[in-house]
């Protein structure tokens, strides 16, 4: 009986002693992010001095070049670049629209190009417009009431849901496939009410796509800012008959070549477990993407600088990966599955952060029941930073197609409520990112990578059943 009673007062011990020691850790690490954290400087230089960053362009060539001069200056064990044929869509001259209530009598009305959307033709398209809540009512109303016309979506995000993600997931379908769905219906062109739960003047672009739709049938698309919405919506019940009018010189160019920026710092004991954190490079082109998701790059690289400047060395290898193309294709987060698969590399854990640079709130995790058992055993551990939502749920786009290797995959998850008044609109800029809150978002980060390097995850090999 003594015996065990030592045996049980040495094991409370040591669980006592390894939190202590993980408090220490967590405590050394926020407070070297919120004194000599680099990540608002490295935002700052992309989003001023490079901006907006899309897919294919200059500007996302100057950022890969720029984030992998700043990882090779910070001593990692190797810094490189992946190739990955990426699509190149060009917005070209500022897009111009108006409501004609009647012949000369118009009101201008703020509009951008969806990604990947045709043209108008070159004077432009004027027509009149019939309003919908949804693809669904397309079938309702029918070909005779559509042809010829300007199909105007006009579903807003739901107010009433806490969760702006899960609002916008409720609409976004209309940008996306709006556009083809409406060209069966013999539609001249879709405008789209701007995914934001604000009303202001800022149209709010994003990817679309044709689907299987042949190109002379494509359709232009664009997006409307809530107020212009609002406007359109206003008049058309107090006159049916009012037109449209928008013009768009946008346009499609063959695929490009542009890079996947990655860097390493090779594991101690495991080499062969990799971890990763993420980002994606590109952005959209109105605003200069510091929210989406310049934030998330600059917080990913933060977590292999604060590792290096507090002196830990990981067991694991952990790589940080700053993704190409995730806005209008997806390209470069299926391209590092890709090479993943072909070297046979055992990635064990990957966690992405593209929910802006709000403060953090917690981590949504993809993961089975045994590996989400031990996540919530450390939930202490961030309590006193104010980290409190562990849950359930998605991760992220880009490190998505590592799923098929069975890893633990997660998101960082700020708090979401001005996310959707920034995401891809103008006003997606450096001076919205508050600094300290990037840096905690980057803390954040870095103690669950330290904790699951130091932990490991649980393996399916040791999962009960």
């Amino acid at each position: 009986m003594k015996k065990t009673s030592l045996l049980l007062f040495l094991f409370v011990l040591c669980i006592g002693f390894a939190q202590t020691e993980d408090e220490k850790q967590f405590k050394t690490i926020y407070d070297m992010a919120l004194t000599e954290g680099k990540a608002y400087h490295w935002l700052n230089h992309l989003s001023n001095q490079i901006g907006g960053r899309l897919s294919g362009s200059v500007q996302a060539q100057q950022a890969v070049e720029y984030t992998k001069s700043q990882l090779d200056s910070l001593g990692l064990d190797r810094v490189w670049l992946q190739p990955v044929m990426v699509p190149k869509w060009v917005r070209g001259a500022p897009e111009f629209a108006y409501i004609e209530t009647k012949p000369g009598l118009t009101t201008n009305v703020p509009i951008c190009a969806l990604g990947g959307s045709v043209a108008t033709p070159g004077i432009g398209l004027k027509a009149e417009v019939i309003e919908v809540q949804g693809i669904e009512d397309l079938a309702k109303l029918g070909r005779e009431k559509i042809d010829g016309k300007i199909v105007f979506y006009n579903r807003p995000m739901d107010p009433t849901l806490i969760s702006t993600f899960q609002s916008y997931s409720g609409c976004v379908d209309q940008r996306y496939s709006g556009a083809a769905e409406a060209a069966k219906y013999g539609a001249t062109g879709v405008i789209v009410r701007s995914m934001s739960l604000r009303l202001d003047d800022y149209p709010h672009t994003g990817a679309m796509s044709y689907g299987d739709t042949p190109i002379e049938q494509r359709i232009p698309a664009a997006a409307i800012s809530t107020n212009g919405a609002e406007l359109l919506s206003t008049t058309l019940k107090l006159n049916p008959n009012i037109k449209f009018f928008f013009r768009q010189n946008c346009r499609q160019y063959p695929d490009v070549e542009s890079y996947n920026v990655i860097g390493e710092i090779r594991g101690s004991e495991h080499p062969e477990e990799i971890m990763i954190v993420g980002g994606h490079l590109d952005s959209w082109d109105l605003g200069d993407g510091s929210h989406d998701d310049g934030a998330g790059c600059v917080q990913s690289m933060e977590v292999l600088h604060l590792f290096k400047k507090i002196g830990y060395k990981p067991k694991r290898t952990l790589r940080v990966v700053l993704f190409m193309n995730e806005e209008n294709g997806l390209r470069g987060g299926n391209k590092y599955a890709e090479v993943a698969e072909l070297k046979n590399e055992k990635h064990v854990f990957a966690l992405e952060s593209d929910a802006g640079g709000f403060t953090p709130r917690g981590f949504s995790f993809d993961c089975d029941d045994a590996n989400f058992e031990q996540i919530l055993g450390w939930t202490a551990l961030f309590e006193p930073y104010l980290i409190h939502m562990f849950v359930r749920g998605g991760s992220g786009a880009d490190i998505s197609p590592l799923k098929d290797q069975r890893l633990v995959l997660s998101g960082l998850r700020p708090d979401s409520q001005r996310y959707f008044d920034h995401h891809h609109a103008e006003n997606d800029t450096f001076e919205h990112v508050n600094k300290r809150e990037l840096e905690l978002g980057a803390a954040t980060m870095a103690s669950l990578v330290y904790l699951i390097d130091k932990y490991g995850t649980v393996r399916p090999s040791k999962v009960k059943g």
